[in-house]
């Protein structure tokens, strides 16, 4: 779900971009990319999350978004529209 809604966004851009995905199997790689829980999406190594505050713990987990409606599994399409926007 969170791939397709990036790819949308990017494909109602007119963008064409690659897309690294990270696996992040365990604490030491999460260390290691400063992981704060999935989905994460960066653009340009920048979280999409307003306002976002890197955790202490980088252990693998689920990640929740406090959007207006609530908290969500998945960020806000606007903050990744803002995020490409900011980027391009």
């Amino acid at each position: 779900m969170k791939i397709e809604l990036l790819n949308d966004v990017l494909e109602s851009r007119g963008l064409d971009v690659p897309i690294q995905r990270i696996e992040v199997p365990d604490l030491e790689t999460g260390r290691r990319v400063a992981f704060p829980g999935s989905p994460t999406i960066r653009v340009d190594g920048v979280d999409v999350e307003p306002d976002f505050e890197p955790p202490e713990d980088h252990t693998p987990r689920c990640r929740l978004y406090a959007t207006p409606q609530g908290l969500k599994g998945m960020p806000e399409r606007e903050w990744l529209e803002a995020a490409i926007g900011a980027a391009a």
